[in-house]
C-alpha cells in the first residue's frame, strides 16, 4: 500500500509540473521561426535580441531560419504549409499585407491562412535628405517640391515596399509630385543620397541613425504618427502634414489552426522577453516601439492594415505581377 501511495503522489506531482510548465517544454523540441528576410534585417535582429529570453521562458530552443526572396513570400508560403502543432512560427513586416497588391497569385491568404500571435511593435521609418538640400524643414521641403513638380527624386528599397508606399503617401497627403527611384540595397541608396543624386529617401530608423549623427545625411521627419523615442528631436511628418502616418510594424504568426491557448502562451513569452534588460537594450538600439498586441486583436488589426495598404497601392498605381 505504501508503494502504491508513493507512486500515486509521484504521478500527481509529475502531472502538476507538466501543467505548470511553459509552452511545449515537455518535448524539448526546437521551435522554427521563419524569417522572410536575410540575416541582419530588422525582423532577424529583433528575433536574435529576444530569442534567449523566449527560449528560457518556453523551455524550447528557437531556431531562426532566414528565407529571403520573392518579397518575403517564400518563407510565408512555407509557414502556411507547416503543421499547426505549435512548433513553427513566422515573423512578418508590414509588407505582408502589401504583397496581395504586388502578386496576382499568392499561394496563401495573408489573413485566413495564419493564426495570429502578436503585433510586436513598430520600427519607425525616417524621411532623410541629401546634406546639400536647401530645405531644412518639412514645410520648406513642400514649398520647394511644389515650386518644382517632378524634379525631386525619392529613393526606397524597392517597388511596393512599405518604404516606397511611405514616400507615395507623402506625395498624396502633401499634394506634391516626386519620382520614385527603387534601389536593391541600402548602401547604394545612401551613397546616391549623400552625394545628391537623389534628394530624399525613406529608410528604417536603425539604418540611418548613425549616418544622421555623423552629418552624412539629414533627418527631415519620421513617418509614424508621433515622434520616435530614439530620435526625439526629429519631428513627425504628421506635425506638418495632417493625416499622414505610415507604420512599419512587425508581427508574429503561426500556421492556421494553432490553438488560441498556444498563441496566448507564445504572446506571453515574447512579452516577458521584451522586458528582459539585454533584449530591451538591443531593441532600443533599433528604435523599436513596442506594441505587444494580444492574439485576439491581431486579426482585426491586420484586416484594417490590408484594406489601408490595398487602397494606397491602388492610388499609387501598383500593378500585381
Amino acid at each position: 500500500m505504501r508503494e502504491i501511495s508513493v507512486r500515486r503522489r509521484a504521478c500527481l506531482l509529475l502531472a502538476a509540473l507538466t501543467a505548470a510548465s511553459p509552452v511545449l517544454s515537455q518535448t524539448n523540441r526546437a521551435i522554427r521561426v521563419l524569417v522572410p528576410g536575410p540575416a541582419g534585417s530588422g525582423m532577424d535582429a529583433y528575433l536574435r535580441a529576444v530569442s534567449p529570453a523566449v527560449s528560457a521562458k518556453i523551455g524550447n530552443p528557437l531556431v531562426i531560419e532566414n528565407l529571403p526572396g520573392a518579397g518575403g513570400t517564400l518563407a510565408t508560403a512555407q509557414a502556411a504549409r507547416a503543421s499547426n502543432d505549435g512548433h513553427t512560427l513566422l515573423i512578418v513586416s508590414s509588407n505582408h499585407v502589401i504583397n496581395p497588391s504586388l502578386y496576382k497569385s499568392l499561394p496563401y491568404d495573408v489573413i485566413n491562412d495564419f493564426s495570429p500571435v502578436t503585433i510586436v511593435g513598430t520600427v519607425p521609418m525616417v524621411m532623410v535628405a541629401s546634406p546639400g538640400l536647401a530645405a531644412r524643414t518639412i514645410p520648406e521641403l513642400i514649398v520647394q517640391m511644389k515650386a518644382k513638380p517632378g524634379e525631386f527624386n525619392f529613393g526606397s528599397l524597392g517597388v511596393g515596399t512599405v518604404l516606397h508606399l511611405a514616400g507615395a503617401a507623402f506625395n498624396i497627403e502633401a499634394g506634391v509630385s516626386t519620382n520614385h527611384v527603387p534601389y536593391k540595397d541600402a548602401s547604394s541608396l545612401i551613397a546616391d543620397l549623400a552625394n545628391g543624386q537623389i534628394q530624399i529617401a525613406y529608410l528604417a530608423l536603425p539604418s540611418v541613425a548613425q549616418l544622421v549623427k555623423a552629418g552624412r545625411i539629414k533627418a527631415m521627419g519620421v513617418t509614424n504618427a508621433q515622434r520616435a523615442p530614439a530620435m526625439p528631436d526629429v519631428p513627425a511628418i504628421a506635425e506638418f502634414v495632417p493625416g499622414y502616418a505610415m507604420d512599419a510594424w512587425i508581427a508574429l504568426l503561426a500556421p492556421k489552426g494553432m490553438a488560441l491557448a498556444q498563441s496566448k502562451k507564445y504572446f506571453e513569452a515574447f512579452k516577458e522577453a521584451m522586458s528582459d534588460s539585454a533584449a530591451k537594450e538591443a531593441l532600443s538600439a533599433q528604435g523599436m516601439i513596442p506594441i505587444l498586441m494580444p492574439p485576439e486583436k491581431v486579426r482585426g488589426f491586420m484586416q484594417e492594415e490590408l484594406a489601408k495598404q490595398t487602397a494606397l497601392a491602388h492610388r499609387v498605381g501598383l500593378t500585381a505581377q
